[in-house]
């Protein structure tokens, strides 16, 4: 299955010169060229800054803005943007940031996964060519270093006004979790094999216990936030299982303060289908970007798919390695679904 993705980098609401023209505003002029590039062309990406009343094109802004949200934006200069300030390395905000559950020691985070590395030696065994099985992540023996990813992760969140969560979450005013039913997916949605659930859910202990996916998130003037690999990872691995508030799609369609919407169901009936909403509530997910998928190279960067799955009825996303990823490397994944609409020749 196929997933579809709209996201958005970081303000909200900026008005672009083709609004504010249409609207009759007498200050505003077509005319009006972008600070960056020096010109005028596109006037429907190019944004009036409310402050200085200067344009700039929506992919000449670093990081690139891809849609056109509502209410007030400021250009780089009036915002005063400035490089997020590092989470604080120390142990006990990390473990209480991310509610790690403590152990009889709570003086560290775990550096001894042995058990873990029995169990993902046992499913790695059954694995086959004909069967391909989801792997587990293998997360970074050293303590410390998991330290400074998960400080990587809890910074942007904190920078981006996130709470972290590992689950889907169901709150007021939004979809009920009830209305999430696989059963409802135009054209059927694939069942999360026992063994592979197995897997997932050895994920999301380990995550409880501190011993984090290896990845960075790391800060590019580009891109915005983004996330590399901080050891190599093997084709099949889950990475992290996509996660937000649920809410009707119908409630977001023209939402554009809905940061990195993610498809979850994609229901014959319109006023059934839900998407996550990871503005509020994520994970690491949020941060990892989309490719170019209107050129060749571009799509060469994808080294991540969206799966949908069902599992125990209910509607889940994962995203999943689709070839081995070396250390250093970023993570990319296309956004587009079934619509293939979304517009990413902006992206890197």
């Amino acid at each position: 299955m196929v997933v579809s993705r709209r996201r958005r980098t970081q303000a909200s609401n900026p008005r672009s010169v083709l609004r504010k023209s249409m609207a009759g505003d007498s200050d505003s002029d077509l005319d009006t060229v972008c600070e960056e590039c020096s010109s005028g062309k596109q006037p429907a990406k190019l944004l009036l800054c409310d402050k200085c009343d200067k344009g700039f094109h929506l992919f000449c802004l670093r990081p690139i803005l891809v849609s056109v949200p509502k209410g007030s934006w400021f250009c780089p200069s009036c915002s005063k943007h400035q490089i997020p300030k590092s989470f604080p390395l120390v142990q006990t905000k990390i473990i209480d940031f991310f509610r790690i559950k403590r152990s009889p020691d709570s003086s560290y985070i775990s550096s001894s996964p042995d058990s873990i590395g029995k169990k993902r030696k046992k499913t790695s065994l059954v694995m086959s060519k004909k069967k391909r099985k989801l792997l587990p992540y293998n997360p970074t023996i050293d303590p410390q270093r998991r330290l400074e990813q998960m400080a990587s992760l809890a910074t942007a969140l904190r920078a981006s006004n996130t709470e972290f969560s590992n689950n889907l979450t169901y709150v007021s005013g939004k979809a009920p979790r009830s209305v999430n039913q696989a059963v409802f997916e135009k054209g059927g949605m694939q069942v999360l094999c026992k063994q592979d659930a197995e897997t997932l859910a050895l994920c999301k202990n380990m995550m409880d216990r501190g011993e984090c996916p290896p990845l960075m998130v790391v800060f590019d003037p580009y891109e915005g936030f983004t996330v590399e690999a901080d050891r190599s990872i093997k084709d099949l691995t889950i990475i992290t299982e996509y996660v937000g508030d649920v809410d009707y799609l119908s409630n977001r369609e023209d939402d554009y303060d809905g940061d990195s919407m993610m498809t979850l169901l994609h229901a014959s009936d319109p006023l059934q289908c839900l998407v996550i909403c990871p503005d509020k509530r994520s994970n690491i997910a949020r941060f990892i970007s989309g490719i170019n998928n209107h050129t060749p190279e571009g799509r060469k960067k994808q080294n991540l798919k969206c799966v949908r799955f069902n599992i125990n009825g209910e509607a889940r996303v994962l995203l999943v390695a689709n070839r081995d990823i070396s250390k250093g490397e970023r993570l990319y994944y296309d956004y587009n679904g079934y619509e293939h609409e979304y517009p990413t020749e902006h992206f890197v």
